[in-house]
């Protein structure tokens, strides 16, 4: 279970959230630990549909597509990176449609609300998160409120998230490469998220 697994959730090919997200994964690679990418755009999948048949079946059977590919790399990887760009101040709707669709790892009992448990927790996974704003200040990227609802379900899936990375002030196509300190740092966590796993 000592795998990466890096989750890309911009729609544009080759930008900035690509960038990082390759660093991070670099970095968990040079520890010797297998890295694995996967760029949301790649998948055809919807956004849940609220149909509840996870309640019972423990796994998502309301909706056959390209998540379903994704969820046994879920399982088998004990650390985790996320890495959206901004959009109107929250992460894309690829991340979010992805988080959503994670519902069908939680185990709930009969009544609601009630209690309920993650089939992901107690097992030492690990997290990162990352996420890139044009803005050059946090509240006019919205990056804490980007960073809180990434945070939130994944700490509820059972992940203890061990870092964040905000890179804030950088918008045009790749112009992150011309900040090697960012680079440094996300190939850093890399490294201490591989180290911890």
């Amino acid at each position: 279970m000592k795998k990466v697994l890096g989750i890309g959730g911009s729609p544009r090919k080759g930008g900035n959230s690509d960038i990082l997200l390759k660093r991070l994964l670099k970095g968990a690679r040079d520890e010797s630990v297998a890295a694995r990418e996967i760029q949301l755009r790649d998948y055809q999948f919807q956004a849940c549909i609220g149909c509840e048949r996870c309640r019972k079946d423990k796994r998502c059977i309301g909706l056959q597509d390209g998540m379903q590919l994704i969820y046994p790399e879920i399982r088998e990887a004990s650390g985790l990176v996320l890495v959206s760009p901004i959009y109107n101040y929250n992460m894309t709707a690829l991340m979010k449609s992805f988080i959503d669709r994670l519902y069908c790892f939680y185990n709930f009992g009969d009544e609601r609300p009630g209690q309920w448990s993650s089939q992901l927790a107690n097992q030492g996974r690990k997290a990162i998160i990352a996420v890139v704003g044009e803005q050059a200040t946090r509240e006019a990227a919205g990056m804490d409120l980007t960073l809180e609802a990434m945070r939130r379900p994944v700490k509820a899936l059972g992940y203890e998230v061990i870092d964040e990375l905000p890179v804030l002030g950088i918008f045009h196509k790749g112009k992150v490469k011309e900040y090697p300190q960012v680079l440094e740092q996300a190939e850093s966590l890399g490294i201490r998220l591989a180290s911890l796993l």
